[in-house]
């Protein structure tokens, strides 16, 4: 059997990196313009190939991406493209792509690693796990949408798809510091990810709309990104991307002009976060329906330790965690984790190797759980996830990970 060996895939590999991406997913060839895209992603990506001989037998991609984290953000790859040839399956490509990618982390200095999952059942083992967690929401638009928050007042404005980035970019950044799990986003992320002329799933749909509201001049207060889809009779569904407001009434502004555009039967908007308050000072609950509740953004730690030291903590802790990582062998071992003072973005942790017994054992999966703040780590002790050998310590980890907010992820990739 031919050795499969693992390096970067060239600029000239980048359509063949499509053509079994296409494959794999079982996707025809994408028109020219989504083509086109995707081969500009990859371009901007670090490319694993997996090469038997000649052929490129396998394809995993990492973007180079900022992820926010409790009380700042860290470098972390975004890995996505991942296809694996259906004549090379079960046999260890995909593992090796993984133990590639954990290299190139090391030396690129990524404590951490996330995706989407195509298959939930594949990563685990690779010690991802899902850290953030979103809801789709629908809204009947064919009756008014009663709010118990007075909206605010202050003008609509459409910004043109193409000058977007440049308005609410500002905006967005302000959102992203507040919420773990977002992706800082430059002008190739929001052009290709955020605001494509072509919906990549739905090619009916509209080209993005943009509007804010805010005073003329100034940073908006608010933005909200979506798309349209008319049926045969004229009636419409408008997909909600994006919807961010640095108040309630800014939100309930956003919130009441979607579901009050002409020929607007039902608003659906993907990738809602828990704790939105939409579903607090909406009226009338059977209008606004949760449709949908599912894990988003997997998290890997690269790094325990550096990940660890590169985010904020809610509260004081002094524990030693028992870490195992098969996939990463150098992350297993003890560590004792100890907050210092408190700081304005709150408390910083010192982590150190050590031989003390364990206050908590865990796998770096269930880590990676509850890293950003979504999953509390009692939840994980009462799932028999998590071994408690003191009493108290999965109750103190879990304040000092939980967030003012919930983590949420609205970047798919």
């Amino acid at each position: 059997m031919t050795v499969v060996e693992y390096r970067t895939i060239s600029d000239a590999h980048l359509d063949r990196a499509l053509d079994l991406h296409y494959l794999v997913f079982l996707e025809k060839d994408c028109e020219d313009e989504v083509r086109k895209r995707h081969r500009e992603i990859l371009a901007y990506g670090d490319r694993i190939g997996a090469y038997e001989g000649d052929d490129l037998v396998g394809l995993l991609v990492a973007h180079p991406l900022r992820l926010s984290v409790p009380g700042g953000e860290l470098p972390c790859a975004g890995v996505t493209f991942v296809s694996v040839a259906p004549t090379h399956r079960r046999r260890g490509v995909l593992s090796g792509m993984i133990d590639e990618l954990w290299r190139r982390c090391a030396a690129a200095g990524q404590p951490l690693a996330a995706l989407w999952v195509s298959e939930a059942d594949i990563y685990g083992r690779f010690g991802f796990d899902p850290a953030t967690r979103s809801y789709t929401v629908e809204i009947d638009a064919g009756w008014p949408l009663k709010l118990r928050t007075a909206p605010d007042g202050r003008p609509l404005r459409l910004v043109p798809p193409e000058e977007a980035p440049a308005v609410i970019g500002a905006r967005h950044a302000a959102a992203r510091a507040e919420r773990a799990g977002r992706v800082a986003r430059d002008d190739f992320w929001w052009r290709t990810h955020i605001l494509p002329e072509t919906d990549e799933e739905n090619d009916d749909l509209t080209a993005p709309r943009v509007v804010t509201i805010g005073d003329p001049g100034e940073v908006p207060a608010g933005y909200v990104i979506y798309r349209t889809l008319s049926d045969s009779e004229g009636r419409g569904t408008l997909h909600l991307r994006e919807l961010e407001a640095d108040s309630p009434a800014v939100a309930a502004a956003l919130w009441q002009y979607v579901a009050s555009i002409d020929l607007v039967d039902k608003v659906r908007a993907w990738g809602r976060p828990l704790d939105d308050p939409l579903l607090r000072f909406a009226g009338d609950r059977d209008l606004v329906r949760v449709a949908q509740e599912f894990p988003a953004l997997w998290l890997r730690l690269v790094d325990v330790a550096a990940a660890l030291r590169g985010r904020a903590w809610s509260a004081p802790v002094d524990l030693v965690l028992e870490v195992t990582d098969t996939g990463i062998p150098a992350n297993a071992g003890r560590y004792r984790l100890t907050t210092e003072e408190a700081g304005a973005d709150g408390h910083r942790a010192l982590v150190t190797r050590t031989d003390d017994a364990p206050d908590l054992t865990l796998d770096v999966r269930e880590l990676a759980a509850g890293y950003l703040g979504d999953v509390d780590t009692a939840e994980l002790v009462r799932a028999g996830l998590v071994t408690e050998h003191t009493p108290g310590a999965a109750r103190g980890l879990g304040a000092a990970l939980r967030t003012e907010l919930l983590p949420h992820t609205t970047d798919e990739f």
